[in-house]
């Protein structure tokens, strides 16, 4: 009898252990030898001072889902897993309709998968910088309130949010300690399209602070508040790219099903290319920029962020619309359907143009050869010799006057910081620990006099140089679209106000991600998109990276 009692102990327990996991805690670790190491890197950024926030403690972040993690184990993880992984929107929502998926059910794969990589000091990304306490209630009532037929993709699906874009019930930090009581806020206007879509907001990302324009020559990735965010496909080795890294890195790290980040020039394109994900800036004025953190009025827009070009369209289509507190989405805004015959697109009859200097680059040359194997008329050509002389003091300027307007209009009255010059005066007052690369950008904003007159002519300039970069050949040749790589032409494609799509290309020797990036002209994101879905069919590149699958 006692063996007996002795056997359904040892069972009940090892049932216990499969229902119910041990608390995970998420602990500081030496990250002094790692630091050591990187000083070796061949990329001077790449040599971290710090690698962990001094103020982010996710302890605090995973509190409100304890008790429901600790009932949702690995083997429920598992059994999720070949509906979420790598998954896009249609495919996620399909196994919601048959009753595979449950909203509630979507949102505890995800949280369990940041709290398992995140809180392993070998694997962790650093990508998070906060989670939406109320997420899985918000999950419970899109299940109790889905329609038989959903009016958008995105309904009850989660998303993550650069830490730069206004969210209720979060903070918004740009990543910086001078914004950390930046706590109440009303909604950014892509926000709340988002949200009207049925989209679920989990969370939001760590990034270069302020947008990557805070310090000179500093790691992309790296803010006080989020710590140094890692590129998945190699930690410590590869860049995260910038200033949307915890986007980039996030999205592809199957952290949510979408992310949303921002570019003033190429902080899209750039952690798109450099995590194997999909990264849409659009034309300036398709999408608002009310509520959220500015570099720049002028250059300044969100865009999607997704592991493909069908999500992408998706994600884009819920964000738009006119705001009438941003002027430039005023008569902008297209009623398109972005996600309409996408999937019926091919290369046959499209004509592209190469700039030569990139057929240098054996990943980009030999897409190249497969594009015209495929149909592609290929027209080669050597760019224009121009420059983008101004290019900072037009971002200098704007920022003097549209960080206090954002201070002033959409940040938390408990926020006492006014103005650039407040916040280089905060942070050096624990420069250690708020500045630990300096604060070079934001002095150099404090001391350019331009003038109003000077700043007007810069500005003009610039934008006649991009576009004069772009549709003389676009014009002459009738090309679809420019193919660049990367954030190449992020600069010119900027000041010319021209949308880029950048998609998954290869892959180095080394295993570092590259992107193609397509230009073409302005509110031209359907076409972007249709040529983005043929190039993804055709070459088929993205891989998840290997320790995070």
């Amino acid at each position: 009898m006692k063996n007996i009692v002795a056997i359904l102990g040892i069972v009940l327990f090892l049932t216990s252990c499969k229902t119910k996991e041990s608390k995970i805690v998420f602990s500081t670790y030496n990250e002094s030898l790692s630091i050591e190491k990187q000083q070796q890197h061949e990329i001077k950024r790449m040599r971290f001072k710090v690698i962990q926030s001094n103020y982010l403690d996710m302890n605090n972040e995973f509190k409100p889902f304890e008790k429901a993690l600790s009932k949702f184990t690995l083997t429920d993880y598992q059994k999720l897993k070949p509906y979420l992984l790598e998954k896009d929107i249609p495919a996620i929502q399909d196994a919601v309709s048959k009753g595979i998926l449950t909203y509630e059910k979507i949102i505890l794969f995800y949280l369990y998968r940041i709290r398992r990589f995140e809180s392993d000091s070998s694997k962790t990304l650093h990508a998070i910088i906060s989670l939406n306490p109320n997420i899985i209630n918000e999950a419970k009532e899109k299940d109790k309130n889905r329609p038989k037929t959903l009016k958008s993709d995105l309904y009850g699906l989660p998303i993550l949010l650069k830490d730069n874009i206004n969210t209720k019930g979060m903070p918004t930090t740009a990543g910086s300690y001078a914004l950390k009581d930046n706590k109440n806020t009303a909604d950014a206007f892509i926000v709340k399209q988002l949200k009207q879509h049925g989209a679920l907001i989990l969370g939001k990302l760590n990034l270069s602070e302020w947008a990557y324009y805070l310090c000179s020559g500093c790691p992309l990735g790296w803010s006080a508040v989020g710590g140094q965010t890692l590129n998945p496909y190699g930690p410590k080795l590869f860049e995260t790219g910038g200033s949307s890294s915890g986007s980039g890195v996030a999205t592809a790290a199957n952290y949510a099903v979408a992310t949303i980040g921002t570019e003033t020039s190429g902080s899209i394109l750039s952690p798109s290319s450099k995590n194997s994900v999909v990264g849409l800036k659009p034309t300036i004025g398709l999408l608002s920029r009310t509520g959220i953190v500015p570099i720049s009025s002028t250059l300044d827009t969100p865009g999607p962020m997704t592991k493909s070009i069908i999500d992408n369209a998706i994600v884009l289509a819920a964000m738009t619309g006119e705001d009438l507190n941003d002027p430039t989405t005023i008569g902008n805004y297209k009623n398109t359907k972005y996600t309409e015959n996408i999937t019926d697109s091919d290369f046959k009859g499209k004509r592209l143009g190469v700039m030569k200097p990139l057929l240098k680059d054996s990943v980009y040359s030999k897409t190249i050869e497969k594009l015209k194997i495929a149909g592609v008329e290929i027209i080669e050509y050597d760019p224009p010799k121009l420059s983008l002389n101004g290019f900072t003091t037009l971002l200098n300027i704007d920022m003097k006057h549209d960080l206090p307007a954002y201070l002033k209009k959409y940040a938390d009255t408990q926020v006492n910081i006014k103005s650039v010059e407040d916040i280089t005066k905060l942070n050096l007052l624990d420069s250690l620990a708020r500045i630990p690369y300096g604060q070079q950008l934001f002095v150099g904003i404090l001391k350019d006099t331009t003038s109003n007159k000077s700043f007007e002519q810069i500005k003009n300039k610039l934008h006649s140089d991009g576009i004069a970069y772009f549709k003389p050949i676009m014009d002459e040749h009738r090309l679809d679209a420019v193919l660049s790589m990367n954030n190449n032409h992020a600069g010119f494609a900027a000041v010319a106000k021209y949308p880029c799509l950048t998609v998954p290309m290869g892959y180095t020797i080394q295993g570092e991600p590259t992107g193609i990036t397509f230009i073409s002209y302005p509110f031209s994101e359907k076409k972007l998109l249709q040529l983005g879905y043929a190039f993804e069919q055709l070459i088929k590149a993205r891989k998840i990276p290997k320790n995070y699958e």
